[in-house]
């Protein structure tokens, strides 16, 4: 795995983060104060997750006036995305050759 398997990993195993994220993408773009709303947590715990989103790459921050807005950065996922499909070829592959193997004992 590549250091940015790990970063986004890393950053998704944590249930807050990957709950604020999982907002982000379900709802769109929020301010901090809605998603402190949704959290259930403090408003400088969410605003210390949503920078430890943006520095994975995994969410934009955008500021108007005192606001500061978040918006889920799909295409980050793209390695987690790349990893999980290869994952998938591979037992694929090993539940083909089980089966081939099953079918040849069966004879």
């Amino acid at each position: 795995m590549t250091d940015a398997h790990d970063i986004i990993f890393r950053t998704l195993g944590d249930p807050t983060r990957r709950a604020l994220f999982e907002s982000l993408c379900r709802d769109g773009e929020q301010t901090v104060g809605a998603l402190t709303a949704r959290a259930g947590i403090s408003q400088p715990a969410v605003s210390k997750h949503l920078g430890l989103l943006k520095q994975a790459g995994l969410v934009r921050d955008r500021h108007e006036g005192r606001q500061t807005h978040y918006t889920a950065q799909l295409g980050a996922l793209a390695p987690l995305t790349d990893w999980t499909n290869q994952m998938a070829r591979f037992w694929e592959s090993r539940f083909d050759d089980l089966e081939d193997l099953l079918k040849r004992m069966d004879q």
